[in-house]
């Protein structure tokens, strides 16, 4: 049986009427996740999804991923980033026997997968916004991420 509508809308407004970014409620096997994509007001977004059991990646350590840095700018020198467009679990191959989406080094057509992010038991293909080369992969996979976080820096 799926969520009260009811419970859905008050949770909508507990999420406006705070500073929170994010509510996620699971009742039995139904699950509800409310989140606004920036601090600024915005429409509320919603996703459902059963809660069962599903085998997930398992997080392989990445060679060389260096963590992001507090200042990293979307647009350098050095080229832009691609960031990411909702919070999950970062994974750079399908699978953990799989080979990597994309590495360092490797040129990347826009509209390729480069990634794929898993949010409520929904595996979610990144696609490259742009053209260019891959320089830096900015997170390691298996790790979580947040909403305009970036991933990649990649040069046109």
């Amino acid at each position: 049986m799926a969520m009260d509508l009811r419970k859905i809308k008050t949770l909508i407004e507990l999420l406006e009427a705070s500073d929170l970014a994010e509510i996620e409620v699971k009742e039995g096997d139904d699950a509800v996740r409310i989140s606004r994509p920036s601090a600024v007001a915005a429409p509320a977004v919603i996703s459902t999804a059963a809660a069962t059991p599903a085998a997930a990646p398992v997080a392989t350590p990445a060679t060389a991923a260096p963590a992001p840095t507090a200042s990293s700018p979307t647009e350098n020198a050095a080229g832009s980033t691609i960031s990411s467009p909702m919070v999950g679990t970062f994974y750079l191959a399908p699978s953990p026997e799989a080979p990597p989406f994309v590495e360092v080094g490797q040129h990347v057509n826009r509209g390729d997968t480069i990634c794929i992010i898993e949010a409520m038991k929904m595996f979610n293909q990144i696609e490259a916004e742009k053209s260019g080369t891959i320089k830096t992969i900015l997170v390691e996979s298996g790790q979580p991420v947040e909403f305009g976080q970036d991933l990649f820096l990649i040069e046109e």
